[in-house]
Formats: structure tokens, sequence, C-alpha cells
């Protein structure tokens, strides 16, 4: 049911912001493994942006999105939970920082009196130093979840020998062998087309020769075969598939944290996920968002932002509506629908997806057939007749 009136003013809202630009960044095509990369002065920028037009969304008194009785100038930091991934060279820590940036700029409204009388600001202006809770990789799969999952693999090994695959492939295969001069050492199989698009993103924006010579179109031909495989890689057939595992790890923070915020002794009003590109297309397709809007089903841009944001409806409901920027080519939200409907309620969005999430360690490695990596090795699986597929006849 769409519910048309709420009552003024957010309670809250959670963000899943991706990270801003960065170094070139290499994902193993066979596992999605990857490497190491560092944000840039342009991703800086981006995340500070992004911040910038969340501090005028929800933190200005003008904006329909404000939110209720939240502290707008001086952060409170009981109001915020922030949480990133920092993995490889931090680049998505070091985005939340730049986000929290902008969204809590610098302000001399922070400063205090200390018992003599003294006046003290805090450096760089007032710089708001907000906490960020820093993920290991090695502390929760929540954030990297189709890394070193078993299953995750099986359904890559799937998708290389399904006949749309192969039918994609050959579809690509003249434009990949027109752009092997352009690639340097990075193979041009269609398996490696996200490190193929990586590769030619990264050196058309920081290598003046290649940008003055890449063909026209190589760049926008090599994004859509990459959304291609990266919508296929990180959707799946049903709600629970183990392609869409990278959003059913992260659901579970969505959930309770939304569900926190309608308790009178909550305090957090804005939640913060700071993570890369495949949440994004695994929530857009278990919500069914890209029913309506077909065109986000692909890769979201640098600094990318996901809002759901939790109001209360006259009849005293609460209500989840989302919302998504797509970096820097939007300038504003676009409404998203949710199950055919722009907003539906608390109760309806934790019935939709919470029987599609894997809400521990433990889940996920019987989720994910690990029994040694990831905190794996601390349970006991022996006896489960379904680990490793024996219980239920598949295998792989």
């Amino acid at each position: 049911m769409v519910n048309t009136t709420t009552t003024a003013g957010l309670i809250g809202v959670v963000l899943l912001a991706r990270h801003g630009d960065r170094t070139g960044y290499y994902q193993d095509p066979v596992t999605y493994n990857s490497t190491q990369a560092y944000i840039t002065p342009l991703g800086e920028q981006q995340e500070y942006d992004l911040g910038s037009f969340l501090r005028n969304t929800y933190l200005n008194s003008d904006s329909p999105s404000f939110i209720q009785n939240i502290s707008t100038d001086v952060a409170n930091i009981n109001q915020l939970a922030v949480r990133a991934d920092a993995g490889g060279g931090n680049v998505i820590l070091n985005s939340a920082y730049a986000l929290l940036q902008g969204l809590y700029p610098s302000t001399k409204k922070s400063e205090i009196t200390l018992a003599n009388g003294t006046t003290v600001v805090p450096p760089l202006g007032g710089y708001q130093y907000i906490p960020v809770e820093s993920l290991e990789f090695w502390q929760s799969p929540s954030l990297t979840s189709w890394m070193d999952c078993e299953y995750f693999v099986d359904h890559l090994d799937r998708i290389y020998v399904s006949s749309a695959f192969l039918n994609m492939s050959s579809r690509a295969a003249p434009f990949l062998t027109a752009l092997k001069p352009y690639l340097g050492s990075v193979s041009n199989n269609f398996t490696n087309m996200w490190n193929i698009y990586d590769h030619v993103n990264v050196q058309y924006t920081y290598n003046k020769t290649y940008y003055e010579t890449l063909p026209p179109t190589f760049l926008q031909q090599a994004r859509y075969y990459s959304d291609w495989l990266q919508r296929t890689v990180f959707t799946d057939s049903v709600q629970n598939g183990i392609g869409q595992i990278s959003i059913r790890t992260l659901l579970p923070e969505v959930i309770w944290a939304l569900g926190n915020m309608t308790k009178p002794s909550n305090q957090v009003k804005i939640n913060i996920q700071e993570i890369d590109y495949k949440p994004f297309i695994s929530l857009f397709n278990v919500t069914n968002a890209t029913v309506t809007d077909p065109e986000i089903a692909g890769t979201v841009n640098y600094a990318s932002v996901v809002a759901l944001e939790l109001s209360q409806n006259s009849q005293g409901q609460h209500e989840v509506s989302m919302k998504f920027k797509n970096g820097t080519e939007d300038s504003q939200f676009r409404q998203l629908k949710m199950f055919g409907n722009t907003s539906i309620t608390l109760d309806s969005f934790i019935h939709q997806l919470f029987w599609t999430t894997i809400n521990s360690t433990n889940n996920w490695c019987f989720s994910c057939n690990q029994t040694i990596y990831r905190g794996c090795s601390v349970f006991n699986f022996s006896n489960d007749p379904f680990l490793y597929g024996y219980g239920t006849g598949y295998t792989g």
C-alpha cells in the first residue's frame, strides 16, 4: 500500500554511500577477491560534495526532508552511526571521512570554554572529529561477504558457462579485439570485463595521452559490457540467492538501524554505511526497484548514495522510502519504488526482506560452504548434512 500522508520531517535515515574516485583496482574474475586501492583528490572532493548535499537535504530546516531534532551545526556523535569497509588501501574508510567533512564542516561553534575561562577552537577552524567504525576484512563478512565464499565462486562458474554469458561474450568480441591496444597487460577476455573497464576509466581520467587517443565510444562500450557482467554477477533469480549475498549480509544492519530509530530511547538519526558498488546492484534487484527504473541496474557511479528514509504517517505507522542519487551525474535524489510502491510500512519492509538476510558469521559460513576462513573454523559443522550440499543433493 502506498501511503501519501506523512507527518512533517523525517525520524531518521539510513544511507548507503559508495566511495569516491580511486586509483586502479584489480578484482580476480574467478573469485572477486581484490587488490588495494587509494582514494584520489577527485574522490575526496566527490565525497565532500556528497556530504554537503546530504547536509542540505537532511540538516537544513527548510528542507522537506529535514530530520526532526537533529543537531545541525555541531555534530552530536550520539546521533550518528558511521561504518566503513577498512580493507585494501582504505579508499572506502577515507571516503567516509571526506563525506563527513561535508556533512558537518568545520565550525567555530564547536569551541569549548575551559574552567579558567580560556576558549578553545578545534584545529583547522573547528574541524569536527566524528567517529567511524572501521570494519576489517577479518572481523566480519558483513561488508565483503562475497570474498572467500565458496558458493559464490560456484555462482561465478555457472555464469561463465551460461548461454547468456557466452552470447554476450561473442557480441563483445569485436569491440574487445579493437580495444586490446589500449589495455596494456590487461587481459581482454570477457570474464575480465570489470578490470577492462576499470583500466580504461582510470587511464582516461588521469593519462592525457590516453584521453586524447582513445577512440570515441570506447569508454562507454566498456562501461556497458562491464555493467552487464556486474549486474549478472551480483543478482540472482531468487531473493535469497547467493548472487545477492552482498546485500543479504548488509540488510541486517539496515533493518536494525531503522527499527532502533522508532524507539523513544534511540538517539541515532543518521546511519551511514560506506561501501563499494556491489550491494547497490543487489539491493535494487531484491526490492524490485529495477522493474520501474531499469537504468539503475548497472554499477553505480562514484559517490552514489541510497537513502532509506524513515517517517511516520498520519495513522502513526512508520514508513520507509528509498531514494537514489547516482554520483555527480544526478544533482538531486530520485524517488525509487520498492515492491511497486514509493513508500512501504517498516513492518512490510522487514517482512519482505528479513527472510533473505544472513545475520551472523555462523550463518555466513553455512551459506558460503566455508569452514576455515573468516572465523568459520571456530564453528563445528561436522554433523551438518547440508554443508557441502550433501543434504540437498547439490554440490556446486
